[in-house]
């Protein structure tokens, strides 16, 4: 007969006088009652005695008690939820407050971008005595928001097993991070003759620019285009020259004859463009890259990003006309990535397929959904 249960005796328990309990683990809850004030649970079973609750246990008419004995090669539980968390937590993440019955709490030590090592927590809780769960890969997050917690199983645990799960996070460089979301400086470029003639209403601008601010970017500029590669390419140096260090562009993303965005963006200098993905609402989604040596040539000066982030190239994201009507598209799931550092090629964007088919909810509750949570 096969199971995954560690063949382990566990932990000694013997009764010793209260006076000699320090160091040594509660294996029983001891019931407090102060009539007309108080009943209840004053220890837990699992507690481990300390010098300052040895004269409370005996007010409490405690002259012995049943311990659990901690081995040289064992670990309380405690003990073991810190070693623990610390093997977990990368840059950007930090402990919040004390173990609770073995388990910590490890939440974001700022805003940004969650980044799970699937793989590495994988073999995290492949062990099988310790655990660790987590909110899913690429979530944005806020300072102070809980994005994981991990404990161990048993009240008492043997070290080797803790070693071997912080040999695992070291090894993966961090098991757990919140990377910084850049603030860009986004110049955007709306087209289509429609709207730049006048003869119907732009409804892509109010969209762009909340969602720009609501990550604390803001607008260098927002101009309207026709279908004319041309007119779209000078319109983009024209907002690369003004500071812009991430350009977006909108509409025109379709296969119809009229539409030259993507070409007009290829024109500009783009490289490493993918155009196409495998996510609904955005399947004609663009992205790709102005390298700085071609911004030099282009404009005559390099742009950089604000803050700790180095820029590396200019990222161009191209938007399909479902950005202008849908809540939440691919835009969503790549923007903060982008300016998290990642460099989006054909695997990142393919990889979204799975959880990338948006349920169009009555009420969009994203990021609270399953939209984009392949990992």
């Amino acid at each position: 007969m096969c199971d995954d249960m560690h063949e382990s005796q566990g932990p000694t328990m013997k009764a010793i006088p209260v006076t000699r309990a320090v160091g040594t683990v509660l294996a029983h809850d001891i019931t407090e009652i102060r009539p007309g004030e108080f009943k209840g649970r004053a220890f837990k079973k699992g507690h481990l005695i300390r010098e300052e609750d040895v004269c409370h246990l005996q007010r409490l008419g405690k002259e012995h008690l049943y311990v659990l004995q901690v081995a040289e090669d064992e670990m309380h539980e405690n003990d073991a939820a810190y070693a623990l968390a610390t093997a977990l937590m990368g840059e950007g993440v930090v402990i919040k407050g004390e173990p609770k019955e073995g388990k910590i709490s490890i939440v974001a030590g700022r805003d940004g971008l969650l980044t799970i090592d699937h793989d590495a927590l994988l073999a995290f809780n492949m062990l099988g005595e310790v655990m660790a769960a987590t909110l899913h890969t690429n979530t944005p997050v806020k300072k102070g928001q809980t994005v994981a917690g991990t404990r161990a199983i048993p009240l008492v645990i043997k070290k080797t097993i803790v070693d071997r799960a912080v040999t695992i996070g070291e090894r993966a460089g961090k098991i757990i991070r919140v990377r910084e979301i850049r603030k860009p400086k986004a110049g955007v470029v709306i087209t289509g003759n429609e709207v730049y003639s006048g003869k119907i209403k732009d409804a892509f601008a109010p969209v762009i620019t909340k969602k720009i601010e609501d990550i604390g970017g803001e607008l260098v500029g927002i101009y309207y285009a026709p279908d004319d590669k041309a007119f779209i390419v000078d319109r983009l140096r024209e907002l690369l020259k003004a500071g812009a260090d991430l350009l977006i562009t909108t509409g025109g993303m379709s296969v119809d004859p009229d539409d030259v965005t993507r070409f007009a963006i290829r024109e500009l200098g783009a490289g490493d463009i993918i155009y196409g993905s495998a996510v609904l609402p955005g399947a004609m989604f663009l992205v790709g890259y102005l390298s700085k040596a071609h911004c030099a040539e282009s404009i005559g000066r390099i742009p950089s990003a604000p803050g700790p982030l180095p820029l590396a190239d200019i990222p161009i994201i191209g938007i399909p006309a479902c950005g202008m009507y849908a809540k939440t598209t691919i835009f969503d799931l790549i923007l903060p990535r982008v300016l998290a550092g990642d460099r989006i090629g054909r695997k990142e964007v393919a990889a979204l397929g799975h959880g990338g088919l948006c349920l169009k909810c009555d009420v969009c509750r994203y990021p609270v959904c399953p939209f984009g949570k392949s990992g």
